[in-house]
């Protein structure tokens, strides 16, 4: 079977494994002459956003220090691999929404590739996680990583 994406969609949320994602990502985006969108979603279903409990400047400093981390990313990214095609957003809502069914359908995606595990374990534990149910609900491919650049299994602890 033969696949060209060209639109590709990396969910990045500050953990390790959403990067390693990324950087497997722009290899394939690379190999397909592809677009890179790296999106970072900043939960608003989580208490602090569904009760009003977070002022304006707090919103804020999140906001400017969520644009801060993807710039720095993208810019190690773009050094380690060559990728000029590669966009960053920041979106408010649902991770699961967004990255399932709002952005893939905005930016024509064809396909995420993301890490198997965030940087919320309480979030898993309570709600599964946001891989397990991107892979299930996309109508793209999904991808998810587990491996390093180097396709070998991680150690396990």
């Amino acid at each position: 079977m033969y696949n060209e994406y060209k639109n590709i969609l990396v969910p990045v949320d500050g953990s390790k494994q959403s990067e390693e994602a990324l950087m497997k990502a722009a290899e394939v985006a690379i190999r397909n002459d592809a677009r890179l969108d790296v999106l970072n979603v900043l939960n608003t279903t989580s208490f602090g956003f569904s009760y009003g409990v977070v002022d304006g400047d707090a919103i804020t400093d999140m906001v400017n220090d969520e644009i801060d981390y993807l710039k720095n990313l993208i810019q190690r990214v773009k050094k380690q691999t060559g990728i000029k095609n590669i966009h960053m957003h920041l979106r408010f809502g649902s991770p699961r929404n967004v990255i399932t069914y709002d952005f893939p359908h905005d930016y024509a995606v064809d396909l995420i590739i993301m890490g198997a595990t965030g940087k919320n374990a309480v979030s898993r534990l309570l709600e599964g996680s946001v891989a397990s149910f991107v892979n299930t609900h996309a109508s793209c491919d999904v991808a998810i990583v587990r491996t390093g650049l180097d396709n070998k299994p991680k150690p396990t602890k």
